[in-house]
């Protein structure tokens, strides 16, 4: 592996993903400043992948208008990361992608610490202090780009001399069955990083302090478990692993939901380990699965993990506006029974199955 490209890509992806991860601890303060429904909250988050300079409009549908041109930006810069580091990766694909993810999960991690931070110090307005980090990794990657992108560069001139092949129905099938668990696995933590500032914030009337820690929490332990998940799902392979996650998930969540103090914190960090270190496995099978097109398999888990998390969420809302935040709750609980089913026909890997 090619540690020198791996930290830039990861530090990129830290610094891409704060603001995202900013996003659902602010989502109380938006709805609170523009008196939204639980359900356009959602639909902020569905609309997401977002930069700082949203923070300043006071206006719901530019707010949302903002959102979208700034997606374009953040939701660009996944796929051709993920490609650009699949060449700098060796044998052992999944360890070596959890060292890129580990950023991306980092930033979502401290995300809410950052924004909440700066809201309460300076106001909405505070957030445009998350600029800088990004206004500085841009000017590392462009003195860095030339080299980052050469393997890319000479991979696509070995691939223009090919013949182009559509999806054969085998790939089309496997990657369908893989979006499935992909999208159950980003509504729970999209859930989860957005109903717990809700539930704590607005309906326990809590401190916004406290959720912040226990939304980063998740997000942190969930760094940390992606170091953790790329090793163990090259040794158990990446379908026992999925599975393994998806089952303990709705205990641990469960005991979350029913305690408070240290357990909570536990439980919670646990099932962050788990959920988040599951998108680097998800993203090696894709690629695994597609190995003629690595932009379109990471740009499709990737896109799918984001799209069904806002879709997820402004689900949740519409929930939390009928039936109270505590039952949104209770419905996260048990998605992962819903993705272990889903995950029993996922395949570990094309050659596995054309050798047996």
């Amino acid at each position: 592996m090619n540690i020198k490209a791996l930290i830039i890509l990861c530090t990129a992806h830290l610094v891409t993903d704060l603001s995202y991860g900013a996003l659902p601890a602010l989502l109380p303060f938006f709805k609170e400043a523009l008196n939204l429904s639980y359900t356009s909250a959602g639909v902020i988050l569905l609309t997401s992948q977002v930069t700082s300079s949203f923070i300043l409009m006071n206006n719901y549908l530019l707010l949302l208008l903002c959102i979208i041109f700034a997606g374009i930006g953040v939701s660009s810069f996944h796929p051709e990361a993920f490609k650009t580091a699949h060449f700098f990766l060796k044998e052992k694909k999944a360890t070596g992608l959890s060292i890129f993810m580990v950023g991306g999960n980092a930033g979502v991690a401290l995300g809410p610490i950052c924004a909440i931070a700066l809201v309460t110090s300076f106001g909405l307005k505070g957030t445009l202090g998350l600029m800088i980090p990004g206004l500085m990794m841009s000017v590392i990657l462009l003195l860095s780009v030339s080299w980052l992108t050469a393997p890319v560069r000479s991979a696509f001139i070995e691939r223009k001399q090919e013949p182009k092949q559509p999806l054969s129905k085998r790939e089309l099938k496997d990657l369908s069955a893989l979006i499935g668990v992909v999208s159950i696995r980003s509504w729970i933590q999209n859930g989860l990083v957005s109903y717990i500032p809700f539930y704590y914030i607005d309906y326990l009337k809590g401190d916004p302090f406290y959720a912040g820690k226990l939304v980063s929490t998740f997000l942190l332990a969930g760094a940390f478990g992606t170091l953790l998940g790329g090793p163990l799902a090259d040794r158990w392979g990446p379908r026992k692993f999925l599975l393994i996650s998806m089952i303990v998930m709705s205990p641990l969540l469960l005991l979350f939901y029913m305690t408070d103090g240290l357990i909570a914190f536990i439980c919670l960090g646990i099932t962050g380990m788990l959920v988040i270190s599951s998108i680097t496995v998800t993203i090696v099978l894709a690629q695994a699965y597609l190995p003629r097109h690595l932009a379109m398999a990471s740009g499709l888990i990737v896109g799918f993990s984001v799209g069904a998390g806002g879709m997820g969420v402004t689900l949740l809302g519409a929930i939390a506006d009928k039936w109270g935040v505590p039952l949104a709750m209770k419905a996260i609980i048990l998605l992962p029974v819903i993705g272990f089913f889903l995950t029993l026909p996922v395949k570990d890997s094309p050659k596995k199955e054309d050798a047996g």
